[in-house]
């Protein structure tokens, strides 16, 4: 288990160290000068030049490297331009909103998407069957910005039931927890539904069954645990990019999480909020697929051993 756990956190360091290349050459992947891109077309020479020294640009591009990731071991992810607050400030403002949508949101997909997957699964090739089939093709199908924008039409400007944005209550997180769960969950449903018509077809359910068993415990004892690994798989993914921001419903819904920061990063021409807000959220996304890989060993220690073998 040691020697598993250690082989994903080190290919977890290289992917970490891929990302912080890419955030520290986001600045230099745009056409032109981007400090002039920064201050506009108004600002004077000495502005410009001591906005380069600033940021360092004026160093050989290692050496910035270098100072970039020296300072990124002291927690230093640079300063917004904008607020003139640090950007780790920013970022961790920010986050735990993100988490609360992000988790709230896949609760909802995973009951939904287990669920629907049990129950067509149980009635398979019957009209339950095919309206859960229906509802995760519409799922799949229908963008996430026009399901959000008809649940707002719906529940907000029709019925009034929920507000329409510039909140962080409960009232306002349902609307687009909602919103993420439901298109979260057809790809839950669809694996869960799949790998259980699979496992339904084997000979030791059968034996079950002969046996006398319930259908509730030959479902969620015999079946379900050994359809978990794929479905772990997503769930763990779902989450990942979820944290990695929703960004398109958090302005459908003025949600000030990490989504809404970056967009407005981009809009103001903040690089340094831009540069870390793609390096906080690449961690967070390979640290949550390390976790989820531990789980796997977890709840399957075949996993570990296949893990060994190949090895």
């Amino acid at each position: 288990m040691k020697q598993f756990i250690l082989n994903r956190i080190l290919s977890g360091i290289l992917v970490i160290f891929g990302v912080s290349i890419f955030s520290f050459l986001l600045i230099h992947f745009i056409p032109g000068d981007p400090v002039r891109i920064m201050l506009g077309i108004n600002a004077t020479p000495e502005q410009v030049e001591r906005l380069t020294h600033h940021l360092g640009l004026d160093k050989p591009l290692l050496v910035q490297y270098g100072q970039y990731i020296a300072n990124l071991f002291q927690g230093d992810f640079g300063t917004s331009l904008k607020t003139g607050r640090p950007v780790l400030t920013e970022i961790l403002d920010r986050f735990p909103e993100t988490v609360k949508l992000a988790v709230f949101g896949l609760l909802i997909a995973v009951v939904i998407g287990i669920s629907l997957g049990i129950l067509a699964a149980r009635f398979k090739d019957t009209i339950i069957d095919k309206l859960c089939t229906v509802f995760a093709t519409l799922g799949v199908s229908i963008p996430s910005f026009w399901l959000a924008i008809l649940l707002v039409m719906v529940f907000s400007v029709k019925l009034a039931w929920f507000p329409i944005a510039n909140g962080t209550n409960f009232r306002d997180l349902i609307l687009p927890a909602c919103t993420l769960g439901v298109v979260a969950s057809t790809m839950i449903m669809r694996l869960t539904r799949n790998g259980m018509v699979e496992v339904l077809s084997n000979d030791y359910i059968r034996t079950a069954r002969a046996k006398g068993l319930e259908d509730r415990l030959i479902l969620f004892r015999h079946a379900l645990r050994n359809v978990l690994i794929p479905v772990v798989t997503v769930i763990g993914l779902q989450l990942a990019g979820l944290l990695g921001g929703a960004v398109i419903i958090e302005q459908v819904f003025n949600w000030p999480g990490l989504g809404t920061l970056a967009l407005g990063a981009i809009m103001s021409r903040d690089f340094p909020l831009i540069q870390g807000t793609v390096l906080f959220m690449g961690v967070v996304y390979v640290t949550i697929n390390i976790l989820v890989d531990i789980l796997y060993s977890v709840i399957d220690p075949r996993v570990e051993m296949g893990v060994k073998e190949a090895s």
